[in-house]
């Protein structure tokens, strides 16, 4: 089935320099027409990346996914055992499998069924408009992102995560609530597990409801603030003159008493 064409114009996320394309992602419930299945099997954190390095996009359907992702797509139920906790307790990730079971009852995941495939496509090859954009950069990179995000709306910066399934914080999350999320990379055991990226690397995850908002706010931000480029001393004769001429405004203004 096809998929309604972009129309936005993304192309300010190019301007953020990220070594990694950003990536978008389509879920649907029909096939989509025009793109070809991936020829692999990988968990769904394994996914990005592999769109990172191809030359075109691509769907996948549960038969593509070797690990959780595919329960958190909704594309198949996970094992009792697994909801049970005692993967976490039989691996070692937590001391006992209750610990694990409680977990589970945090994550945001697709209702079975409803999504049989997912599109990724590369920010340079896009066609469609996408319901997931995710960037993978440095912290400064992910900086500017996030301080798009605030910049118009006040919002705060919010990163929810587990040690395991952290394929669900980034992948179904942000779709199901509308929030953007983000995620270091080396706090995910699976993810670490699986060398799909270096630790230290900031994943954001950016909903279709934030996308506009995200990419008309990258086009007013300075990327680098000035006084990022001036030393500390600098910078904090700089902030407190403001101060001071603030509080001498608000004191002509009759709005403070004079502190002297």
């Amino acid at each position: 089935m096809s998929m309604r064409p972009l129309k936005q114009d993304l192309s300010i996320f190019e301007k953020l320099g990220l070594e990694r394309e950003p990536i978008a992602i389509k879920y649907e419930y029909f096939k989509p027409e025009g793109f070809e299945q991936l020829d692999k099997a990988l968990g769904l954190c394994e996914m990005v990346k592999e769109a990172e390095q191809r030359e075109h996009p691509f769907y996948i359907t549960v038969d593509n996914e070797n690990c959780a992702g595919k329960g958190a797509l909704g594309m198949a139920s996970g094992p009792s055992w697994a909801e049970a906790g005692l993967i976490g307790e039989k691996m070692g990730y937590f001391r006992d499998a209750r610990e694990n079971m409680r977990l589970t009852t945090h994550y945001e995941v697709f209702k079975q069924g409803v999504v049989n495939y997912a599109v990724y496509s590369k920010l340079s090859q896009l066609t469609f408009e996408p319901d997931l954009l995710v960037c993978v950069g440095t912290a400064d990179q992910a900086e500017v992102i996030l301080r798009a995000m605030t910049y118009s709306t006040g919002d705060i910066y919010e990163s929810k995560a587990t040690p395991v399934f952290q394929c669900s914080w980034l992948y179904t999350y942000p779709h199901v609530t509308g929030k953007i999320n983000y995620i270091t990379t080396g706090l995910g055991i699976g993810m670490k597990a699986r060398k799909v990226y270096p630790s230290g690397l900031v994943i954001v995850s950016i909903p279709a409801n934030w996308i506009p908002i995200i990419a008309q706010n990258l086009r007013e931000i300075p990327f680098v603030l000035p006084f990022w480029t001036k030393s500390r001393e600098a910078w904090m004769e700089e902030e407190n003159a403001e101060m001071a001429s603030l509080d001498q405004a608000a004191r002509d203004a009759g709005l403070v008493g004079d502190s002297s």
